[in-house]
């Protein structure tokens, strides 16, 4: 059994109490929002902060608004935003991404700001403590080589959240609040392709909300390779969001996901599509072009080469649910599941 590490628990009353609590130690405190990721992380010691800053007494961080676009607190459980009616419509990629995510049981604990920060995974990294240091550790944590390239500057771990790259796809930003004020970043901002330092923001800071702007006249959808229909984490994901005049697309997003340390965008993808009808064609053409852009590494579950083409395949899935092509046996072989 893997236990815990000793260390001190501090529940926050507001957002503003919490960053005051980072602000003390922003070296060795860290956000406990639903636990899904940071606690398991704990007990293999990759993470060992001595103090967890609670978020789930935060009441304004557990609601959702459909004002001027869609709000959605940092500690909205996945649960909780699949059930949501009105997270539908364009935002129906972003219910399927949550969907996705773990288990029923995880999904009602993690929450949207929790899966946006998910650790960077690898073979190497998300080992217990006494299999990492067998291999005398990774560059991620307490060594120095990172084991998929030895010779790589820097580290390889990859981007394993769902909703991050529906989240870009679909425009949104998020709200980061420190001690010394507050600042709006995108999505897309947010990350850096970087297995280490993967997210932008500060240590010292709390991701509040999520805001996804209106999106009248949009579709969205998200697919994702994983070997088991649920708990497993992408290998591999498509998110697009596209603005349709007819089958003309006006506007498109494509976004990848599981192919590197952060979500990546297929802008040449994108190119091919705007502003063209959504043809068999044209699809295959625009699906090539989003596998350019993926290249994994052997760091996680399946072959990199059968990733990479995979890419191409729920790229290509994806473009024909945006087109409005009856999909679910697709879904159902994919995914494993109807969403």
């Amino acid at each position: 059994m893997m236990r815990l590490p000793d260390f001190e628990y501090r529940a926050a009353r507001t957002v503003e109490e919490a960053a005051a609590w980072l602000a003390e130690d922003p070296g060795r405190a860290m956000l406990l929002g639903g636990g899904t990721d940071v606690l398991p992380n704990m007990k293999r010691r990759q993470q060992t902060p001595t103090t967890l800053i609670g978020l789930r007494g935060i009441r304004e961080l557990a609601t959702v608004a459909n004002g001027d676009g869609l709000t959605l607190g940092a500690a909205v459980t996945l649960s909780q935003l699949v059930a949501d009616q009105r997270v539908h419509g364009p935002h129906a990629g972003l219910r399927q991404a949550a969907a996705q995510v773990a288990t029923p049981h995880l999904r009602n604990m993690g929450t949207i700001g929790g899966n946006l920060c998910l650790d960077t995974r690898c073979t190497y990294y998300d080992q217990n403590y006494e299999w990492r240091k067998a291999i005398d550790f990774c560059m991620k944590k307490d060594g120095s080589t990172c084991w998929v390239a030895t010779s790589s500057p820097r580290c390889l771990a990859v981007s394993s959240t769902d909703t991050a790259p529906m989240l870009q796809a679909l425009g949104a930003s998020v709200t980061l609040v420190s001690a010394s004020g507050s600042r709006v970043l995108t999505v897309a901002d947010l990350y850096a392709n970087d297995g280490m330092q993967y997210l932008t923001k500060r240590r010292d800071e709390v991701l509040s909300s999520v805001t996804v702007p209106r999106l009248h006249g949009w579709r969205s959808t998200y697919w994702k390779l994983r070997r088991r229909g649920a708990f497993d984490f992408p290998v591999a994901s498509a998110a697009i969001a596209a603005r349709l005049d007819g089958s003309r697309v006006t506007e498109m997003r494509i976004v990848l996901g599981a192919v590197a340390s952060r979500p990546m965008r297929a802008s040449r993808a994108e190119a091919l599509l705007t502003s063209a009808e959504l043809t068999d064609e044209t699809i295959e053409a625009a699906a090539e072009a989003a596998g350019e852009v993926a290249k994994p590494m052997d760091n996680t579950d399946f072959e990199l080469v059968w990733r990479k083409k995979m890419v191409r395949r729920l790229a290509g899935y994806a473009l024909r649910e945006i087109r409005g092509d009856d999909v679910r046996p697709l879904r159902q072989k994919i995914a494993k599941q109807l969403l």
